[in-house]
């Protein structure tokens, strides 16, 4: 049985064609703004899915909820599969009393759910703080065939050295080369990109990357791209963490900007829905 929390209601309907079984499940709100949870039908084994973009806090509390509802309903064995997992991004101590974030939600969770399935973390390592089984999920598949038709004989590029390795998954379900962008910082104030050892000229380009946020870095890397001779520009992620206007400056700048739904976004164009089903 799946059952579908706030965080994933987008997904809702897409699981339930692709053969998903869902839960019912009655969520609201208390007049002091605390959450109200109740999960309907039986508890056996069951998967909670439930994206904790903003208000993450919220979404945060509601699993728990959830994950405590199910255990006390008699669930046998429970997983979570969070597509967008908040606070990633927050995996380290970098001033003295600090948290950890990330491992502080983690282990929260880990109370209640045996395994956990993320897509894409922002840092992979971090899953060794949830207790139970961790996995983290790249949508290469996803992305490759949303853009397989429109890339034709062309490249995949990372933004940075950090990000090849998603730019070579894609690349290798597309049979592509593919490449990243290097960085050299030439001034305080001025930082120069160029790709490494590939040829754009002519050719369709494709930057893959986890995460975009303020897309001033997408901008930077296409608008070098059309200097270099690139035919059409595609940029691809997997979490649309937009800030305010991203959107429209990302879109301005390339031939298209497509992400996944972990978030739901006017641009969130490729599903994972395939791969939350196929686990």
């Amino acid at each position: 049985m799946i059952v579908v929390g706030s965080g994933a209601i987008h997904l809702r309907d897409e699981l339930a064609a692709l053969g998903g079984e869902i839960g019912g499940i009655e969520i609201r709100k208390f007049p002091d703004g605390e959450k109200y949870v109740r999960v309907l039908g039986d508890a056996g084994e069951v998967t909670v899915v439930s994206s904790t973009f903003f208000p993450q806090d919220e979404h945060i509390i509601e699993l728990l909820l959830i994950g405590d509802a199910l255990r006390e309903k008699g669930a046998e064995k429970l997983r979570a599969v969070v597509p967008y997992f908040g606070y990633s991004r927050q995996d380290r101590v970098s001033k003295e009393g600090e948290p950890v974030s990330v491992r502080a939600v983690m282990r929260a969770l880990g109370l209640y759910y045996d395994e956990l399935y993320v897509f894409d973390l922002h840092n992979p390592e971090t899953l060794r703080f949830f207790p139970g089984k961790g996995v983290n999920l790249f949508p290469a598949r996803a992305i490759a065939e949303y853009f397989s038709e429109k890339l034709g004989d062309g490249v995949v590029l990372a933004p940075d050295k950090g990000a090849r390795g998603r730019a070579g998954a894609v690349a290798e379900k597309l049979g592509l080369a593919y490449s990243h962008f290097e960085k050299k910082r030439i001034s305080p104030t001025e930082v120069e990109m160029k790709p490494v050892d590939v040829d754009v000229g002519g050719r369709n380009v494709l930057i893959v990357d986890d995460i975009i946020s303020t897309g001033g870095t997408m901008v930077k890397a296409a608008n070098l791209l059309r200097e270099m001779g690139a035919k059409k520009v595609f940029v691809a992620a997997t979490h649309g963490v937009f800030a305010e206007g991203a959107i429209e400056r990302v879109s301005k700048a390339v031939d298209e900007l497509a992400v996944t739904n972990t978030i739901p976004t006017p641009v969130s164009r490729i599903s994972i829905v395939p791969e939350i089903v196929r686990l």
